[in-house]
């Protein structure tokens, strides 16, 4: 189709959020008409979302910013079963007690993307328990289940991979996708919700929900996934070599969450601009025309405009600051993340390679002592050659700490509890 005519269309195919779309015609002349309630699901494994969340919580964003209303789904019943696509094993699975603790974790993130409340484009949160918890087995397979072909069911991608790979998958989990339609069936019904977003592995998914919604109720319903995200050297989106980038600070400090885009590659940088900023496009063009060592300013602009979204502008500037003066002064500032560890302990050593595992800056020890004999870790700025290494008080700086460094742009600071 041409350009879309919905500000709410013409946005997120400008910036590059949509893969497929059930009915993009139909669904640019609804938005075009009257405000569209629309939403994603967030299943509660964690206490904290990633990056990879990102970018549905973005187009919620996107959504409500030209009119729209958008609807934030906790999955506090199909976390109780774990959504298997595109992974090799089921999920643990969790108790509800665990998934409580996770949910009231995940909400907090929200509040800095969207504003909530009770007007007409104002975001709601729904927990999918409400309604899936009170299912009764029978009537649900002779109301809902003959609606879905197990034969094209077992054709999507996300069951055909796992079974390709001779990998077990549970009937609780080839449950998932019939409860995820049912979910957009309860939110037509209860939220007048037209709309399911999500990224392109949740495709299968989503068309099933659309189609339930016009077999059992005769409701037109829509259905628009992002693309597979992932950066221009193939690595997926938000994997780190030190784990998953989260969303919450608890998880990881503002100055991490600023490097990680900081450290954004250069390919990467007009993309990433365009999804997680709301910098002008006209701006975001220019920026990404840099070369060379100018290439380094978008890359601060997207970290400081992304950190701020997420975590503030107070946070995202002092962790710009921090880099600052850890780069360009070789200074210690105190925003560098810190963690603490027994001073009884250090008096007595402790392998450097434990350390840089447990600042978070390696994945293992194994990593760590291959970090340490390429050469990329450094104590207090200095580079440590030797991978049996002992560290302990006598390497505590004037400040009381112990700095370590993976490559230039990785710190932690180590201090004596």
């Amino acid at each position: 189709m041409t350009s879309p005519a919905s500000d709410f269309l013409r946005t997120m195919a400008a910036r590059g959020y949509i893969h497929q779309c059930t009915d993009m015609e139909a669904l640019d002349a609804l938005a075009l008409k009257q405000p569209v309630a629309a939403y994603v699901g967030y299943d509660c494994t964690a206490d904290s979302l990633h990056v990879g969340h990102l970018l549905s919580i973005m187009m919620l964003r996107v959504l409500q910013q030209n009119g729209h209303k958008p609807i934030v789904l906790m999955g506090g019943g199909t976390s109780r079963v774990g959504d298997p696509s595109f992974r090799d094993e089921s999920r643990p699975l969790l108790t509800n007690e665990e998934i409580g603790r996770n949910m009231t974790s995940i909400k907090r993130v929200f509040a800095q993307f969207l504003t909530f409340g009770d007007g007409p484009s104002d975001a709601v949160m729904v927990n999918n328990a409400d309604w899936l918890d009170q299912l009764h087995y029978i009537d649900f397979l002779r109301d809902y289940g003959r609606h879905f072909s197990v034969n094209r069911m077992l054709s999507f991608d996300s069951v055909k991979l796992r079974l390709d790979r001779e990998q077990p998958l549970t009937f609780l989990e080839f449950n998932y996708m019939i409860l995820q339609a049912y979910d957009f069936l309860e939110l037509a019904r209860r939220h007048d919700c037209r709309l399911q977003m999500g990224g392109s592995d949740q495709w299968g998914n989503i068309v099933n929900g659309v189609e339930l919604g016009r077999r059992v109720d005769q409701r037109e319903l829509f259905g628009l996934t992002t693309p597979l995200l992932t950066t221009a050297s193939g690595q997926k989106m938000g994997k780190t070599a030190a784990g998953a980038v989260w969303l919450n600070e608890e998880r990881l400090s503002a100055y991490d969450y600023w490097q990680f885009w900081r450290n954004t590659e250069d390919a990467d940088v007009g993309r990433f601009l365009r999804l997680f900023t709301e910098l002008p496009l006209t701006e975001i063009e220019r920026l990404e025309r840099l070369e060379g060592a100018e290439i380094n300013e978008a890359k601060k602009v997207l970290a400081d405009a992304a950190t701020s979204l997420c975590r503030g502008t107070e946070a995202a500037q002092q962790a710009a600051e921090t880099a600052r003066r850890t780069f360009e002064e070789h200074a210690l500032d105190e925003a560098l993340p810190t963690i603490a560890v027994p001073r009884q302990r250090l008096e007595n050593g402790v392998p450097a390679y434990e350390l840089f595992r447990e600042a978070g800056l390696s994945t293992s020890n194994g990593e760590a002592r291959r970090l340490i004999k390429g050469g990329g870790a450094r104590v207090n700025d200095e580079r440590l050659a030797d991978e049996s290494a002992v560290l302990g008080l006598a390497q505590l700086t004037q400040q009381g700490v112990i700095k370590l460094s993976a490559g230039r742009k990785r710190h932690v600071l180590i201090r004596p509890d």
